[in-house]
């Protein structure tokens, strides 16, 4: 081969290969980001299952009760805010890996079930009783952010 051929072969990689290759990498690092962030939301939603589980463990502390619980002793009121503490310090998790001002479609859906869950819980007078203790010592932009959606809902 000539060395003309050579030469418009160079051109042809530097002008077509080169923005292909860089397209392409992006792409990949595009792919690679999401299956990271698929990964963050499934953990949480297993550590979300995990939790469900420990309080199906303890009915006696009637976590799901939509009644402010009476008559708990003082070992049940304990271990209720222990577990209360567990699922606040899950959903601070949450809001710290998944949520941003600024979301795809996609991560706004993800954020959306921990806000689901959020305001459910929140709506509970068991828990929402505990909220301002349970919030002491969260990140701040957390703290905001529960304040702004509880004070946002009427019926919570």
């Amino acid at each position: 081969m000539s060395l003309e051929i050579w030469e418009l072969l160079s051109y042809v990689v530097t002008v077509v290969g080169l923005p292909l290759a860089i397209v392409v990498f992006l792409f990949e690092q595009r792919k690679e980001r999401e299956n990271e962030e698929e990964e963050v939301y499934q953990l949480l939603s297993d550590n979300y299952q995990d939790f469900l589980k420990v309080a199906l463990e303890n009915p006696d502390l009637r976590l799901f009760s939509d009644e402010t619980t009476a008559a708990l002793t003082d070992e049940q009121k304990e271990k209720q805010l222990i577990i209360f503490a567990m699922l606040m310090s899950l959903f601070e998790r949450s809001y710290l890996l998944l949520y941003d001002e600024a979301m795809s479609a996609k991560q706004a859906r993800r954020w959306n079930s921990w806000e689901d869950y959020i305001l459910e819980w929140c709506a509970k007078p068991p828990f929402r009783s505990h909220l301002p203790q349970l919030l002491r010592g969260e990140d701040p932009s957390f703290v905001r952010y529960v304040e702004r959606l509880v004070a946002s809902r009427h019926d919570v």
